[in-house]
């Protein structure tokens, strides 16, 4: 059965301390406090120290503490965390086992696994867990493989659009040049352009094409930034003219570049997939936590750097959104940080990496490295890092740079390193025996992993990983497909002789969106007629302290007669997504519009019903919890409401268990003095008696001893003697009787310890009870806004760019809304 000691919310159970001097493990416990990952953790240990079963086992307990998680996997490995079976029959071991590997052992690839689910039931009770631990982990979290590039997992598209960033990131002008910087970086490393940021023309003008971009609040896409490339929408570079800075001829070159890069085939699949939202990476829809594999050994070298990168600055974007707190929140790990985080050199991963290390401990969101490399770290970047997990090393060298990082460290934290000590315990360590150096408690811990939950069989290959997730793709694609069946059809539209764009009256002012995705080979671009709406609203509400103006564009797509009220049918399409071209592309073809378009005063009357609309239809939808009391955030969905409430509710919690300590911190240590005294009095009243039994053996001993060798004695100096021994014999009754007394009340004390100790455990219980996201009570509270304050910016005709592949099937090509 599952030893209960170590299930406790906000400690992980990684193991049991180990006796490095005699080789074995003891019986102690090593729970490693979750709020200590706040300050981030380094892991580092040769091949076969058990560097990946220690890091697995730190994102079980993670997940089974309801910590979403996401994991950047280079190698293959992680996504051994979805091979998790309850059950452990041979059968679930069976598709996973390496038959290379069952051959080598001499055995069928049944017996291999037979032997397999042995090992791992044994192993499980060897480190007092069992198979209700592994349902527990299964159902704690959500768990995915994304392939970004390949449709092997789950794909996910970074390439739709270079999204303009959060307020927070726009106003904080360092981190608005970070994110520029590392995003440029990316796409120049994917393009194989050796860019440097101050030096290279490629990089200062896409830097100022994004710049320009978001400043506006503008979302730019693959698409546009080709097209922004050849005409950027500004005269100069600093002092100098565009075309003598960055000639047009060269510009050309660049944007070809970018192009033919997205053009090919196998490029395809970076367009595919969900768009990269960290949020959705963190928890599901329903607030659930998740733990998302971002499966990228498939990828090149200069593929792998850009994901990265856009990850990271993704991730940096969703930190500096969270509010502040001292508990943890989610956990990003990469596995195999060699070539991300350099000492010397300066990817373009490496900004956004050292930025989190700096600033996302106040998030409460804890960064954990892994390497066999650390050499390859960049040690001042680390040195703030208060966890540090070593296993055996391979080299000198490797040791003498894992030295340097603790002493940083050490020092950083205003602790002592005592670097001699640390060097004899680092060559000794062996397989899956680590050194833990945590600067939040007084020394390091040596120990021994305990046994994962999860099938550790080695890196995944692409088919194991299609073969994961292929359940969640058709899951995923019947949802789709009855939303589609649901959703209203798009009629095929008349295009005889589509060649010319229908007139409109010049009264009517015409849009033209700009295509976000390109259109594939074989298609043609027809463009579509729709309407437009544009409005400035404001919300005011003095209960959830709300007072924000939001801009809202409502586009509605005609694919035939118009409907009987417009706007119902419309979209809200996020104004970021809002990109319109000067003039339609050439070699279009255009649907016929309906007559009621061409009027202009349907345009005023239209705009009239949008107003009313919006007021009645379009409140701004508020969370509220009554218990704790808490009023979402505008635009925070759900999901995240209920994460932000388990949080302060976390961050609650952990209050309260260190007021509880603290309370209870002086009564321990009132009954642990005493319990001193008093085995101090028990050992006291012990040798005393001691002292006496035998000062009353030599006093008996000497008289009989007088007496057989027929001493000469006067009568009287015997009788003082006997009854002198005579005394001393009650005086050692009594004191015999003392020890008694003191074992007593030595008894007490540690009678009264353990009760406290009870009631102090039991209050504890009631404070770690399981925090579920999905167990709180919410309401929706919605802000209507205010009439007086909403303004139409405008109503206006719109073509919508559509593909239409030979079979007639079409597919729009511009973004409708946010993923």
């Amino acid at each position: 059965m599952t030893d209960q000691s170590y299930e406790k919310l906000g400690a992980f159970y990684l193991g049991r301390e180990h006796d490095l001097e005699n080789d074995t493990t003891k019986d102690d416990l090593v729970l490693y406090d979750s709020k200590d990952l706040t300050t981030h953790a380094v892991c580092v240990g040769m091949t076969g120290s058990g560097k990946t079963g220690l890091c697995l086992s730190l994102l079980e307990e993670a997940a089974i503490d309801d910590i979403p998680v996401i994991a950047i996997d280079p190698k293959g490995d992680l996504g051994n965390l979805l091979l998790t079976f309850p059950d452990l029959k041979p059968a679930d071991f069976r598709p996973w086992v390496e038959e290379s590997e069952a051959v080598r052992k001499g055995k069928t690839p049944d017996e291999f696994a037979r032997w397999t689910a042995e090992l791992w039931k044994q192993g499980l009770a060897d480190w007092q867990q069992d198979a209700s631990r592994i349902e527990r982990l299964r159902s704690a979290v959500d768990m995915a493989i994304y392939t970004p590039g390949s449709n092997a997992g789950l794909p996910i598209s970074v390439l739709k659009s270079f999204d303009a960033p959060s307020e927070a990131v726009l106003n904080d002008s360092d981190a608005f040049r970070d994110r520029i910087m590392s995003a440029v970086s990316g796409l120049l490393a994917l393009l194989k352009i050796d860019a440097d940021p101050i030096n290279s023309r490629e990089h200062i003008l896409l830097s100022n094409i994004l710049s320009n971009a978001w400043k506006e609040k503008r979302n730019v896409s693959v698409a546009s930034l080709i097209q922004e490339i050849q005409a950027p929408p500004f005269e100069k570079i600093g002092f100098l003219d565009l075309d003598t800075f960055y000639p047009s001829k060269d510009r050309m070159k660049l944007s070809m570049q970018l192009n033919n890069l997205l053009a090919s085939p196998g490029f395809e699949a970076w367009m595919q997939g969900d768009a990269l939202n960290v949020e959705r990476l963190l928890m599901t829809k329903q607030g659930k936590p998740r733990i998302s594999v971002l499966s990228i050994a498939h990828l090149s070298e200069s593929e792998r750097m850009f994901f990265v990168t856009v990850l990271l600055n993704e991730v940096l974007a969703w930190v500096r959104s969270q509010s502040g707190t001292s508990s943890l929140r989610a956990i990003l790990y990469m596995d195999e940080v060699y070539g991300y985080f350099p000492p010397t050199a300066n990817p373009p991963s490496k900004t956004p990496m050292l930025t989190l290390l700096k600033q996302a401990r106040a998030f409460g969101l804890g960064v954990v490295l892994s390497t066999q490399n650390p050499v390859d770290l960049d040690y001042k970047g680390l040195s703030n890092t208060g966890t540090w997990f070593i296993g055996r090393l391979q080299t000198e060298r490797d040791k003498a740079r894992v030295l340097d990082g603790l002493e940083s460290a050490s020092g950083t934290a205003g602790s002592q390193f005592d670097r001699q000590q640390m060097e004899s315990i680092l060559s000794d360590l062996g397989s899956r025996v680590f050194l833990l150096h945590n600067v939040h408690e007084d020394a390091p811990v040596i120990f021994h992993t305990r046994w994962a939950l999860s099938y550790l069989r080695g890196p995944l290959t692409r088919n194991q990983i299609k073969t994961l997730m292929e359940p969640r793709k058709i899951a995923t694609a019947e949802a789709r497909a009855n939303t589609s069946a649901t959703a209203p059809t798009i009629a095929a539209t008349p295009e005889s002789d589509p060649s010319q764009p229908p007139p409109i009256p010049a009264e009517i002012k015409q849009r033209i969106f700009t295509p976000s995705t390109m259109l594939t080979k074989g298609s043609r671009l027809v463009y579509r007629p729709g309407i437009i709406g544009v409005a400035k609203l404001r919300y005011a509400d003095a209960k959830s302290k709300v007072d924000l103006w939001q801009d809202v564009a409502m586009l509605a797509a005609i694919t035939g007669d118009l409907p009987e009220s417009l706007w119902d049918e419309a979209t809200l399409i996020p104004p970021g997504n809002l990109e319109y071209d000067d003039e339609t592309a050439k070699q279009a073809q255009f649907a016929e519009v309906a007559s009621e378009m061409t009027k202009p005063a349907q345009y005023r009357t239209w705009s009239k019903k949008l107003k009313t609309w919006l007021y009645q239809e379009h409140p701004l939808k508020l969370w509220f919890s009554a218990s704790p009391k808490l009023y979402s955030e505008p635009n925070e969905d759900e999901a995240s409401f209920r994460a932000r409430l388990k949080q302060l509710m976390r961050e609650k919690r952990d209050l309260q268990i260190e007021k509880l300590r603290t309370k209870y911190a002086s009564k321990f240590e009132t009954i642990k003095n005493r319990i001193r005294t008093a085995e101090e009095r028990v050992a006291r009243e012990e040798a005393q008696y001691s002292d006496k039994k035998m000062s009353t053996f030599l006093s008996i001993g000497t008289t009989i001893f007088g007496a057989l060798m027929g001493r000469k004695i006067a009568s009287a100096t015997n009788v003082r003697k006997a009854s002198t021994a005579a005394r001393n014999m009650g005086r050692a009754a009594k004191e015999h009787g003392d020890i008694g007394r003191a074992k007593e009340a030595l008894e007490v004390q540690q009678q009264k310890y353990a009760d406290l100790e009870e009631t102090f455990q039991q209050e504890l219980d009631e404070l770690e009870e399981p925090i579920h996201p999905e167990d709180f009570e919410i309401e929706e509270y919605p802000v209507r806004p205010r009439k007086s304050d909403l303004m139409v910016n405008e109503v206006s005709f719109i073509w919508l760019p559509w593909s239409v592949d030979a079979t007639g099937i079409s597919q729009p090509l511009y973004r409708l809304d946010e993923e």
